[in-house]
């Protein structure tokens, strides 16, 4: 796999989580700071030039030890073939503040990006949902809560409920950054992908990690581990949804394990997209056959 997150396969051990390649942002990439009643999240946005007619609106919800940035490749691809496209922070993520009594509960998330999906693209068009990996989870739950908000749901690199395997790991991390703080389970978990021998970031893009792992609310990070050991399977829920739901990975992704991933695709009748050349994060790893499959699934 390429280089890992500072916390290893959905930030705990399995260095399966990709690294951002670059840190350039294309200059059609907008930073917003999106004002909501729920709180103000930092997002990204992207929208095509010389049309007044897109094919729709699409948000992008990142996972556990993620970003915004996640998508930032991505997201001018987005708007090149015709889409309104905006990714943003989570609460507690980076650059969208928390406090510690905030609502960490899936729930919460949720009407998160419900909220964020209004103030950015209002409330009269449907918008096309997708969340990677915790971020699925997120996503999963909006689209159960209010689904005719949204156009379709793709679940990214994600599942129908909590990472099996990594069950007792994910509670482990989560006790960790509660009782360690953040920059002791950083070098902790850069210490553990040495070990390993998975070769170092780029020292910019280090730099980068670095500084988005301690920019992250402590609660909210904790609470995100929790919610990937214990979310429950939501198979049953997702398939009775009157909306298409999608489910998407790379070719080498196996934060989830494929069985998992086929098995729900199987019960929502359809079959797993997969990216070639890619992992856990092929937004980041193969930006394009990932827009073009984005875009195969909600032209569909």
């Amino acid at each position: 796999p390429d280089s890992a997150s500072p916390m290893g396969r959905e930030g705990v051990e399995a260095g399966q989580v990709s690294t951002l390649r670059t840190l350039h942002v294309d200059a059609s990439v907008r930073r917003t700071d999106v004002s909501t009643e729920h709180g103000d999240f930092a997002a990204l946005t992207a929208s095509p030039q010389g049309t007044t007619l897109p094919h729709g609106n699409v948000l992008l919800v990142p996972g556990f030890t993620g970003s915004k940035e996640d998508f930032a490749a991505l997201l001018p691809l987005l708007a090149e073939a015709g889409w309104n496209a905006a990714a943003y922070d989570q609460r507690g993520q980076f650059d969208s503040a928390a406090e510690p009594a905030d609502d960490f509960s899936l729930r919460g998330f949720a009407v998160d990006a419900f909220a964020v999906a209004d103030e950015l693209f209002g409330g009269e068009e449907q918008i096309h949902l997708v969340g990677h990996s915790f971020g699925g989870l997120v996503a999963a739950e909006a689209a159960l809560d209010r689904p005719r908000a949204w156009a379709s749901l793709t679940l990214m690199c994600s599942g129908p409920g909590r990472i099996e395997p990594e069950h007792k790991s994910l509670l482990d991390a989560a006790d960790r950054v509660e009782r360690e703080g953040l920059e002791s389970a950083y070098r902790t978990s850069v210490r553990r992908n040495s070990d390993r021998g998975l070769p170092p970031p780029e020292p910019e893009i280090e730099e980068f990690l670095h500084r988005r792992f301690l920019a992250n609310s402590p609660a909210s990070l904790a609470a995100m581990a929790r919610l990937l050991a214990e979310t429950p399977d939501r198979t049953f829920e997702l398939a009775t949804l009157e909306l298409r739901v999608a489910v998407l990975r790379g070719e080498h992704d196996d934060a989830w394990p494929h069985d998992v991933q086929a098995d729900l695709a199987a019960a929502l009748d359809t079959a797993v997209v997969v990216i070639s050349d890619a992992g856990h994060s092929p937004a980041v790893e193969q930006p394009e056959p990932t827009r073009d499959a984005l875009a195969r699934i909600w032209l569909s």
